[in-house]
């Protein structure tokens, strides 16, 4: 289905889905998947991605894949609509997203700047309150995508939040890591990236991971607590700031996700001097040795 903005008809069917609200627009993801943007209350937008069988952040057709459309809901948002908080969730109960395909990651050109990266910045620095709905399992890459969102709420009977990259034997590159130390403790951190620690619902909200739990009646409690939707509007000098207060909040990885290239540069150096190091310390190992024998 194509991009549409104009049709506006209720959900019927369970509870959960009335709950939901009116169907605004619905985009593919691919040829089995779908994005479905509702509105469950006025000038609150919920955005429910499906991209079968676990939400993965895939790089198939680039122009279909998951985080592409929610780049485009986010634009149709923000052009077609009045100012209020966007909600992301997803329409695959066991997962909000399992992640990247690392596979595909790797070898597509121009994946990370192009599709990921931009829709990290675009959430990043959106100038309307975001909220990640974690209704199940957030790993790796997943858990990264919900981090750039303003607040995050998880389901409090099922899913793990992780990044396992120490296990897969992924590094992680600059923007995948300021998130984190701009967003939780040094100790957290350390868990999370050394010991790829798994975290349940409760854990995750002690530890700073994720700011509430339940599920979307109690997101829409705290939009309303908060007053969420009038931090989207614009100031008593008329001027609308909240994409521009989160750009300078979250300065590091916004520089890190919109200068890409430096990170080849980078890569090498640190490359070339660790090839250094090894050949300087296999020297000395080997003098050691020889000195041993004697």
């Amino acid at each position: 289905m194509s991009a549409d903005a104009s049709p506006k008809r209720e959900r019927t069917g369970s509870d959960s889905a009335a709950k939901r609200g009116e169907v605004l627009f619905e985009l593919p993801i691919g040829t089995k998947g779908q994005l479905i943007c509702t509105r469950p209350k006025d000038k609150v937008y919920l955005i429910t991605f499906s991209s079968p069988p676990d939400n993965r952040l895939t790089s198939v057709c680039l122009a279909r894949t998951p985080q592409a459309s929610i780049l485009l809901a986010l634009d149709i948002i923000e052009t077609r609509y009045d100012a209020g908080v966007v909600i992301t969730t997803s329409g695959i109960e066991k997962f909000y997203s399992n992640g990247l395909d690392l596979e595909h990651a790797s070898f597509t050109p121009g994946f990370f700047p192009d599709t990921l990266y931009a829709l990290w910045r675009r959430l990043l620095t959106y100038p309307m309150p975001t909220i990640a709905l974690l209704n199940g399992h957030a790993f790796a890459g997943a858990l990264m995508l919900a981090m750039m969102h303003d607040y995050r709420m998880m389901n409090p009977h099922k899913g793990y939040v992780c990044l396992n990259e120490v296990e897969l034997g992924a590094p992680l590159r600059p923007p995948m890591t300021s998130i984190f130390r701009q967003k939780v403790s040094a100790q957290t951190y350390r868990k999370l990236v050394l010991q790829a620690a798994r975290y349940k619902a409760l854990e995750a909200f002690k530890e700073g991971i994720v700011d509430w739990l339940g599920g979307l009646d109690e997101a829409l409690a705290y939009v309303d607590e908060l007053k969420l939707v009038q931090k989207a509007g614009k100031g008593m000098n008329g001027k609308q700031v909240y994409g521009d207060l989160k750009r300078e909040m979250w300065r590091e990885t916004v520089d890190y996700l919109e200068n890409f290239g430096a990170e080849d540069g980078r890569d090498f150096m640190i490359q070339t001097r660790r090839n250094r190091e090894r050949e300087v310390a296999e020297g000395k190992v080997k003098v050691w040795e020889a000195r041993a024998k004697l």
